[in-house]
């Protein structure tokens, strides 16, 4: 035990199951060896979203979020875990020779949609876009899916650049902005549409 009191190293809560769905979306990615470990990595601007996910995973840490100067002007704040057979089961679902995918049974609580938009998704006046650019058409396609069948959220695919990514249809933003604003940081609710 590593001091927790709600829960044993080696496994994980509910809550946190959700957040790392969300993050395997998103900019959260993972290494493996032996066993796997998540890597965390914003910009400085979002210290207080990487805080708030040390926190949820500080048992599973043993170095806090650090800077880290990028080969840019981009200072990054960041932290790993520990390597965990916790973890393997998500790369294992999430990777496939170290290229992210998405699973094909892939479930989203409202805190994984949150942390999925938290991590990736961006607002232009009332256009609400998730950038899924790192995932190929089929990927995007199965993401939309999702969306539809388990919250009843309509998207498309936009071009941005030569990358496609997903832009939630009109009808459908206020919905999504529903499910999504009880678990959307103060820091973050910028991104919010309501």
């Amino acid at each position: 035990m590593i001091g927790s009191t709600d829960n044993t190293e080696g496994s994980l809560t509910e809550e946190q199951i959700s957040i790392i769905i969300g993050l395997l979306l998103g900019d959260g990615t993972m290494r493996k060896k032996t066993h796997a470990l998540l890597e965390i990595n914003h910009s400085y601007n979002q210290k207080e979203y990487v805080d708030w996910l040390y926190n949820k995973f500080k048992h599973f840490v043993l170095t806090p979020p650090t800077l880290r100067k990028t080969n840019g002007k981009r200072i990054a704040y960041r932290f790993t875990t520990k390597s965990m057979p916790v973890f393997t089961r998500f790369y294992d679902m999430f990777f496939e020779k170290k290229r992210k995918h998405i699973p094909y049974d892939l479930w989203l609580t409202p805190l994984s949609l949150a942390i999925w938009y938290m991590d990736d998704g961006s607002r232009c006046d009332t256009d609400i876009y998730i950038n899924t650019q790192q995932f190929i058409n089929e990927e995007q396609e199965q993401l939309m899916t999702v969306l539809r069948k388990q919250y009843h959220v309509e998207a498309t695919v936009n071009k941005d650049k030569q990358y496609w990514r997903i832009r939630i249809r009109k009808g459908s933003v206020m919905h999504f902005m529903q499910i999504i604003s009880p678990y959307i940081l103060p820091c973050m609710r910028y991104k919010l549409l309501l």
